[in-house]
């Protein structure tokens, strides 16, 4: 699957889809208790991971918190949509995000 199917999607469901790069970041270098918007899944990502995190909620425009790590800094718990989801930090570093607090 590509970004662009990802971001068709997002947009079909209404979500707006960033564009300009100013503040971006990868997921896995957010801080505890830092909050993004996810922008897309990076294209190095299996298409079945970025299918598999697509579905999880990390879709463009999803609002996402960094809620903790564990003590050796690997998984990392995010929320997203309603709920806590645990991710490796190789799954974090494929998704972009602009910083929003």
């Amino acid at each position: 699957m590509s970004m662009v199917s990802v971001q068709l999607g997002a947009l079909q469901r209404g979500l707006s889809v960033p564009t300009d790069s100013a503040g971006d970041a990868r997921l896995a270098d957010l801080r505890p208790g830092m909050s993004g918007q996810v922008i897309d899944i990076d294209e190095s990502v299996e298409p079945s991971t970025a299918r598999r995190l697509f579905d999880l909620g990390f879709a463009p425009g999803a609002e996402v918190t960094v809620l903790r790590k564990a003590p050796l800094g690997d998984p990392v718990v995010f929320q997203i949509v309603e709920y806590e989801v645990a991710l490796r930090k190789e799954q974090a570093a494929g998704i972009r995000v602009r910083r929003t607090a």
